[in-house]
């Protein structure tokens, strides 16, 4: 099943299979600035990540003591959610634990998601609440792509100078830092800019960026907050870039023991929320 909501500027659908954003249009010029899944390049639009991001070690986690398996980028995006409220411009859809997510993850948890259109801009919010009786560990990202060319060009709010971390053959961390950006703003889209897949990277002082064309005209402004974590990746030579705010990373290639001691894990107390979000604006 799809959702739908709209406004005077924009129309967005939403799949209920992973609340999956899978379109992001312009009314008054039909331009769909979503990237459409081509399942000959990349087949996802914008999936959610929880309770992992990235890759676990051989796939698995300890958790008290117990071992655990779970996939890349988690179990969420594998489920169905289900409508919990909407209105013309908005809708929220969650989805909860059952027998199944115990198998592999064993908190209880619930995790709303939604859609909000203001003018021009989509907002995407994630609220993580654990219904357990004892501490959740968790990690939580998006991963939406965006319409581009070879030859547009990511523009940060701030001049940075950043490296990126990069995963081995494994989609674990190498370990490795690699120079991306020296006091610039800009982030070249190339055809080989993602050879070694994603770039991922941390301590940024912006907190924003947009998407420009190779003309100089910006068309995409994404706000990603004050995120630990910023992912950029897409397929060699693919007209896409996936911009992915991230609360949690890959492993390394260091065991880490328990969940709880894992890199950018976030500890979530029994009653309490967890609550981030993205917005996504056209520029026309």
């Amino acid at each position: 099943m799809k959702h739908y909501i709209e406004n005077e500027y924009a129309a967005v659908c939403v799949k209920e299979p992973g609340a999956e954003l899978s379109s992001f249009r312009s009314k008054a010029s039909g331009r769909e600035y979503l990237w459409q899944g081509d399942p000959d390049v990349w087949y996802g639009q914008s999936p959610l990540l929880f309770p992992i991001v990235g890759t676990l070690l051989n796939n698995k986690c300890l958790v008290d003591g117990k071992e655990y398996e779970m996939f890349r980028h988690g179990i969420a995006r594998k489920r169905d959610f289900i409508e919990k409220a909407s209105g013309d411009a908005y809708v929220i859809l969650t989805q909860s634990y059952d027998d199944e997510t115990l198998k592999r993850y064993p908190y209880k948890y619930s995790l709303d998601i939604e859609y909000r259109l203001d003018g021009k801009k989509l907002t995407a919010g994630y609220t993580v609440y654990n219904a357990d009786d004892k501490t959740m560990y968790f990690s939580i990202g998006a991963h939406p792509g965006f319409n581009c060319a070879i030859g547009d060009y990511l523009e940060f709010d701030e001049p940075e100078t950043l490296k990126c971390e990069k995963i081995n053959e494994l989609a674990v961390l190498d370990g490795k830092l690699y120079p991306t950006l020296e006091n610039s703003r800009r982030f070249d889209i190339t055809e080989h800019v993602f050879d070694d897949d994603a770039h991922i990277l941390s301590g940024m002082k912006s907190e924003s960026l947009r998407i420009v064309s190779a003309a100089g005209k910006p068309y995409i402004s994404f706000d990603f907050g004050k995120v630990p974590y910023l992912g950029l990746w897409a397929k060699p030579g693919a007209e896409y870039i996936c911009i992915e705010p991230w609360y949690g990373i890959n492993d390394s290639m260091e065991p880490c023991g328990d969940i709880s001691q894992k890199r950018g894990i976030i500890p979530l107390e029994p009653g309490r929320e967890f609550v981030f979000s993205w917005s996504a604006e056209f520029i026309e």
